[in-house]
């Protein structure tokens, strides 16, 4: 009983000191819990969840050097070379919904040039806003490039004539092989009317294995005019050929100008993208218009305008290229006195994408 009685008393004894060594134990308090910027790869690469968001974003842009040679480049000098340059950032926001992925763009662009009061969109003011849209799903609506801008390879075709960024709503389809399209542009600016008069695009694209089809209609209910165009595209060889041609019903006087084409009344181009390595295209085209002037009654005047030339591009590293374009024009018939009616321009471009 003596022996039991010992060892109960040491083990109680024992308890009771580590009870209390227990309670003057210090504890490190753990670190608060940091919220890391996390990879969003749902919509591509560059994305990154905004933190304590669902939204993912992208930031990216260029930064651009150029150089313009050709007669009177601009309308604040009459020389014949100029220069500006350009910053562009772009951010891209995503997001799922139970009506699709819901988008926005804002593209911002910051121009300088020595030339007071010029920047290359024409207007005195050296910030200016490229794209500013909302998509969900289809639907889209804001500020944003429409179709009539997607050209072709290289800088010689005559593709469209003004403005290809409107205020404007849309919706468009996307599928595996076939797009379609529709958008009602707001064009009162472009005309400075001074009223508010719109017009109507359309577009179809299918794709038949590796050649690709447009056809684009639009009317401008202003000018009571229209205007067609189809484009393909086909690899050929080491490169990409691609074509296009315009028909435009013209103009209906010297205030209502058709928004979408009022260059000519026909228009082909085309040109061959000839990859010469992964660092090196090579591009030649050119473009032919017919009835390309418009007398006083506001109808085409018969007259022809043509522009052929060649386009460098060139990766020097990754994420900095650039390219070299020159082009021989004859833009009015032989005579005319608006400007000289051939001549050659181009451009020597550098840009840093990021």
């Amino acid at each position: 009983m003596n022996i039991k009685s010992l060892l109960l008393g040491s083990a109680a004894a024992l308890a009771a000191v580590s009870g209390a060594q227990a309670a003057d134990a210090i504890v490190a308090a753990e670190p608060e819990p940091m919220e890391y910027v996390r990879v969003c790869d749902a919509f591509g690469t560059g994305y990154f969840y905004i933190p304590g968001t669902e939204t993912c974003l992208k930031i990216g842009g260029y930064v651009r050097f150029q150089a313009d040679i050709g007669q009177d480049v601009n309308s604040f000098n009459d020389s014949d070379w100029d220069t500006f340059s350009r910053v562009q950032l772009d951010f891209t926001a995503k997001s799922d919904t139970e009506l699709g992925t819901l988008t926005s763009v804002a593209s911002v662009r910051f121009e300088a040039n020595q030339d007071v009061g010029y920047t290359s969109n024409g207007s005195s003011n050296g910030a200016y806003i490229n794209e500013a849209y909302i998509q969900l799903g289809g639907f889209k609506v804001g500020r944003y490039y429409n179709p009539w801008d997607k050209g072709i390879n290289g800088e010689s075709d005559w593709n469209s004539a003004g403005q290809t960024r409107m205020q404007s709503v849309g919706y468009f389809y996307t599928g595996s092989a076939f797009t379609a399209g529709v958008q009602v542009d707001e064009l009162s600016r472009l005309k400075g009317l001074g009223s508010q008069d719109v017009g109507i695009e359309a577009i179809v694209t299918a794709k038949f294995g590796a050649v690709a089809f447009d056809l684009l209609g639009a009317y401008d209910f202003a000018a009571e005019n229209g205007a067609v165009r189809a484009l393909i595209s086909a690899p050929v060889g080491p490169g990409t050929f691609q074509a296009l041609a315009i028909w435009s019903s013209g103009v209906g006087d010297a205030n209502f100008d058709n928004a979408y084409y009022a260059r000519g009344e026909w228009a082909l181009a085309a040109s061959y993208a000839f990859k010469v390595s992964d660092k090196l295209t090579i591009t030649p085209g050119g473009t032919y218009v017919w009835n390309s002037q418009v007398d006083g009654d506001g109808d085409f005047g018969g007259d022809e305008a043509y522009r052929v030339g060649l386009t460098v591009d060139y990766t020097i590293v990754p994420g900095f290229t650039a390219k070299v374009t020159a082009n021989y024009n004859q833009t009015q018939a032989d005579g005319a006195t608006v400007r000289e009616n051939k001549f050659w321009d181009g451009f020597v471009r550098l840009d840093r994408t990021f």
